[in-house]
């Protein structure tokens, strides 16, 4: 099989608002201004509600309401704007999905993502947005390949379940590719920046080129907490299996073991944007 024979069957693939691929090219430019993005904002009527309703909440704690759009652009700031817009963007992008609980799955999305922005904070080599935004996303390709693709999906599913291969080994014995591979195409067909899908691409094996990316050792490192909060581990065996390599091809030194404990407080977050 070949990815784009996924990729071709267009009335299956997630249907991400225009919104969010804008806003993150729009954000990705540095002579973007606010007028220009809440223009965008104010197409999409579900997304306005979603930042009005935050900025006239408790959090603001203004003292009066706010009616404008271009208002509460300003007010919310780019960096809240744009994981307001994505999160909403991307959990709203399909309604059900033979075989993935959508519940669980963006919740584990938004999870990686909350503590890959937790680590970018702490280099100076990857951005806590783009971080953030390819945590949401690293696991596209398994979503892609359970809405084209669902028997062959389960099949992996029942190979990782009964421990007979890894994911990957099981998605290259089956597929030919990997989902991260699929994802990245997806990425590129909806074209985000090539970095991002260059991340989700590398992070399950950031070291497959010679020079790992910053940006998919953030996320390797992401997934690898995330997994430690999902099994309630231990935080002196999360220290232990601190992937510290992985850690240095991000820009981080062994200060980190140091600070693990704040990453794993880290919830589900973001439940409010997903309301």
């Amino acid at each position: 099989m070949r990815i784009e024979e996924l990729l071709k069957q267009t009335d299956k693939l997630p249907n991400v608002p225009d919104v969010v691929r804008e806003l993150i090219q729009l954000l990705n430019d540095p002579d973007a201004n606010y007028s220009d993005i809440s223009q965008r904002v104010a197409h999409d009527q579900t997304i306005s509600l979603k930042i009005l309703r935050m900025v006239n909440s408790a959090y603001f704690g203004l003292s009066r309401k706010i009616s404008s759009i271009d208002e509460a652009t300003v007010l919310l700031g780019m960096s809240k704007l744009k994981t307001l817009v994505i999160a909403s963007g991307f959990s709203s992008s399909v309604e059900k999905v033979e075989g993935i609980n959508l519940p669980a799955f963006w919740a584990d999305s938004f999870r990686v993502a909350e503590l890959a922005k937790w680590v970018a904070k702490r280099t100076e080599l990857v951005d806590e947005d783009e971080a953030f935004t390819v945590g949401i996303v690293h696991n596209i390709g398994r979503l892609l390949l359970h809405l084209t693709q669902p028997d062959l999906a389960l099949e992996v599913q029942t190979l990782v379940n009964n421990r007979k291969a890894s994911r990957v080994k099981a998605e290259q014995d089956l597929l030919g590719f990997t989902t991260q591979d699929a994802g990245k195409a997806l990425m590129d067909m909806w074209k985000f920046p090539v970095a991002m899908g260059d991340a989700v691409q590398q992070h399950k094996r950031p070291f497959m080129n010679d020079e790992p990316q910053a940006l998919a050792c953030v996320l390797n490192l992401a997934c690898y907490l995330n997994a430690c909060i999902r099994n309630d581990r231990d935080s002196d065996l999360v220290r232990e299996g601190f992937p510290m390599a992985v850690a240095k091809g991000a820009g981080l030194g062994e200060g980190i073991l140091f600070e693990l404990d704040d990453a794993l407080i880290i919830g589900d977050g973001l439940n409010q944007l997903l309301d």
